[in-house]
């Protein structure tokens, strides 16, 4: 509860520093739970949707070469919207059944996150996505190279949901009650989001194609 009362202070201080299409706003959340393996859509303190994830089989954390997911206060950067496969986030033309053999490609969409802390600062530069995979089947256990997986038909659905500067939380606890993650009192903004000139700077010049 400390810990969350900082972060929502810190973010209150600079409302007008950044567009406000990129603004968290605590009210529309997805909670991100490694314990369930499960990921929550939260719309005004009411769930809407829960989906069954992967984070990594590596763990957690956000040491450069770690393939590790970051934990903390997140934010949808952007969002690569068509194809099957993707490849240096362009669709090659290739369409996977869920489980074909071999293969473990990101799948579908590509929903980028920016960490919005210190213990999440290189998400962005590290490409943590959520995404679609072709490996279905370890759905529900970490088994990830870092990123968020989800079935293909879930991630779809779930970005059509997603605007840009959607908040996105990953806890290492379980889903809370969607009545606690509803908006703060005080006013929002993204005075934790990476100065844009870093962020510029360091978008990354290699795609992992395992995550």
């Amino acid at each position: 509860m400390f810990r969350t009362s900082m972060v929502v202070l810190a973010l209150c201080l600079c409302a007008s520093s950044l567009p406000a299409s990129l603004v968290p706003d605590f009210s529309n959340r997805v909670v991100i739970s490694v314990r369930d393996q499960e990921l929550m859509l939260v719309r005004n303190g009411v769930k809407l949707a829960t989906y069954p994830v992967s984070t990594s089989k590596y763990g957690l954390g956000d040491r450069w070469g770690s393939l590790a997911t970051p934990l903390g206060f997140l934010q949808v950067a952007e969002k690569i919207p068509v194809g099957a496969v993707f490849h240096n986030r362009r669709w090659t033309g290739e369409v996977l059944s869920p489980n074909a053999p071999g293969r473990d490609p990101v799948l579908t969409r590509i929903i980028w996150l920016r960490g919005l802390e210190a213990e999440n600062a290189h998400a962005f530069r590290r490409c943590i996505y959520i995404h679609g995979t072709t490996e279905e089947k370890t759905i529900g256990r970490p088994a990830s190279y870092g990123c968020i997986r989800m079935k293909s038909n879930d991630v779809t659905a779930l970005y059509s949901q997603l605007p840009l500067g959607e908040l996105v939380q990953i806890i290492q606890d379980r889903l809370p009650n969607a009545s606690k993650v509803a908006a703060p009192s005080a006013p929002v903004s993204n005075a934790l989001a990476p100065d844009p000139k870093r962020v510029s700077a360091g978008q990354p010049s290699a795609f992992r194609p395992r995550a």
